[in-house]
This record gives C-alpha cells, structure tokens and sequence, in this order.
C-alpha cells in the first residue's frame, strides 16, 4: 500500500486510537531471538512467549515476526510441542529483538466501509539510541501494513506504543520523562508534541505524568506506571515503602492522577495497584510492574513475578474488568529484558461497518 499524504492526518480523516479493551482483530508479536536480551535465561523466555501465544489465541488472531524459514520451523515446533492452537499466523518479518510494542505499527479505526483500519508509522530509534541496531526493527509498521492492505501514516517523530496510553474518547496518558526527552524529539516543543498526537491519534487532552519507574530503560513509559481500564478510570502503580527510590516519584504521579479533570469537567477514578519487591539482575534494578498487563478480548495477562503482591494485584484488577479473566503470565525471567507483557504485545483493533 502506498503511505498516505503527509498533509492528511489521520484525525481529519476521521481516525482515532481506540482503548485495548475495545474488540481486537487480533494481536501481532515478535518472537524473541536476541540472546542479549535475556543474558543466562532465554532458554525459559521462549516458553513464557508460548504461554502469552497460548492465552491470546482463546479469544483473538495471534500474528507472531520470525526470523526467516528456520526461525519459523523452530517458532511452530514449540508452539506445536506445547499443544497450542488458533487462529496464529507466522511472518517472515525479520527483527532486531522482540519488543513489538514499541516497534511495530499503531493502529487507528473510522467507522464505515471505506478503509477502516489504518497504521500509523511512527519513527522508533531503540529508546533513544540505547541498543542499536534497529533498522529491522523500524521497518516493521510497514510489514504489518502492507500485509493488512490499510493505509499507512507516517508519524512524522519518534514515537513507541508504549509510551502512550489512550482511554478511546479523546484522553491519553503520557509521561514528560519519555515524551520530552532530547533523546526522542529534540526538535519538537511539548506543544508540538501534543498538536502531532492530536493529528495522529485524534486525542483532544494529554494527560501528562511525570518520571517512570527505576530500572526502565525506556525513559519512562507509561505502560509501567498508569494504565486506562475505563474511560473514567485509570489503575496506577504505588510504592508503600517510604525508603525505595520508587516512592517519590510514583506518590508524585498520583498526585497529578488526583488533580486532573477530563474534557467534561470530571475528575478521573483511580484504583492503586502495589509494586512488587525490587527484582535485581547483576546489580542493575529491573523495571517489574504490575501495570504491564495486557488487556485480550476475553482475558487480562497480568505480569507476575513470585512476589506475595501478585494474587493481591490480580484482586485488585478482576472487577475492573468484569468478563474478563486475569490470567497471570510469569515474568520473572522476561523481565530481565526490561519489559513483560504489554511490552511484547501489539493489539490490532476490530473494525465495523457502523
């Protein structure tokens, strides 16, 4: 397909993010490879990813990038070992490493039959330049596209999927930390920033929250700090511990929870969700936390760590999400590569004709 105008934008045609809860097509990962990634603990990384594979093909399409032929047969032997089975369809859309989040499209939907779903192609440079290189990884948006035959946009700036967080009716979360780091963006001021998320997304208010959680290398994304579960309603992290160095921070940002208003004058309904104990992986801090879920059509995957605040994280989620089962997905080894669930994850929405 060929990348639509820059001087079209996908809010003046109609388009808007809609929230992960809303029906999903299907989700798209990248099956992991990068050994680096996961120093000492691959072996039990590719059977987690088959697990996440497992729960998401109940309810939804699973699209999963792969190296090349032999990376496929070895994909499909352990998922077939594992006796799972759906609707999982493998693409030969070789990657630098498996954070699908962050490198893969952004999908935006418009009612009617004329091209309903569309991606947006944001620019993506590894977190500001932090594990290069990723120019297979850049390319990936275009892949999904093509393969999907929608429009594609281009984004225009550097920009993960991780970084923001929409609640469907014009509000997205967003962190300074990330958005307005030079790493990023460098020449865009906030307003800038915020005008080209109104233009791609069709977000009329971001709500903007400070630094992230210790031991995230992606200079603070939002999907490990605060996280929309209705439209009203967002769940955030919180520190007790008045000695870790995540207390400050995260009491901050729910201090901005608690002053924000939404376009029409209400105030947000927050629900707190506890951190797990710190994970530490020679010496470095790992970014575990529990706002890292996914939301699936019938499930939630929550990332869990063997930590005692897990079950109480999953009592907290389960009547935000009422239909929904909390499948609990073990992060422990994941997380030594900076991320879990929602970060591996890439939810492509479902369209109607209404």
């Amino acid at each position: 397909m060929k990348t639509a105008h820059a001087s079209t934008t996908p809010a003046g045609l109609g388009y808007r993010m809609p929230a992960e809860w809303e029906p999903h097509a299907a989700t798209w990962l990248s099956w992991p490879h990068n050994r680096e990634s996961w120093p000492g603990k691959f072996k039990s990384v590719e059977p987690a990813y088959a697990e996440i594979v497992r729960a998401l093909a109940e309810s939804e399409t699973v699209h999963i990038n792969v190296l090349d032929a032999a990376h496929e047969k070895r994909v499909d032997g352990i998922l077939h070992k594992a006796g799972i089975v759906g609707d999982i369809r493998l693409h030969r859309y070789s990657t630098n490493d498996a954070w699908c989040r962050d490198h893969g499209a952004i999908f935006v939907v418009r009612p009617g039959r004329d091209a309903p779903l569309a991606a947006v192609h944001c620019g993506y440079n590894a977190w500001g330049g932090k594990y290069p290189p990723y120019d297979r990884d850049a390319l990936i948006p275009e892949r999904m596209a093509e393969f999907l035959r929608i429009p594609r946009f281009l984004g225009g700036m550097i920009l993960e999927g991780g970084s923001i967080e929409p609640n469907g009716a014009g509000a997205m979360l967003t962190t300074e930390q990330c958005l307005l780091n030079p790493n990023r963006n460098p020449h865009l001021s906030r307003p800038d920033i915020e005008r080209r998320l109104h233009e791609l997304f069709n977000v009329s208010q971001l709500l903007w929250l400070g630094d992230g959680i210790v031991g995230d290398d992606t200079d603070g994304h939002i999907d490990d700090l605060a996280r929309f579960t209705a439209r009203d309603t967002v769940v955030t992290v919180i520190e007790d511990n008045a000695a870790d160095e995540n207390y400050r921070p995260l009491r901050e940002n729910r201090e901005r929870l608690a002053r924000m208003r939404l376009a029409d004058g209400s105030t947000l309904k927050v629900a707190e969700l506890p951190m797990p104990a710190p994970k530490y992986f020679a010496g470095q801090r790992l970014p575990a936390s529990y706002a890292n879920f996914y939301i699936a059509n019938k499930s939630v995957l929550l990332p869990v760590f063997g930590d005692p605040m897990d079950a109480e994280s999953e009592r907290i989620l389960k009547p935000l999400f009422p239909g929904r089962k909390i499948v609990p997905v073990q992060c422990l080894d994941l997380v030594l590569g900076l991320g879990t669930v929602h970060c591996l994850t890439q939810q492509v929405p479902a369209v109607s004709d209404a």
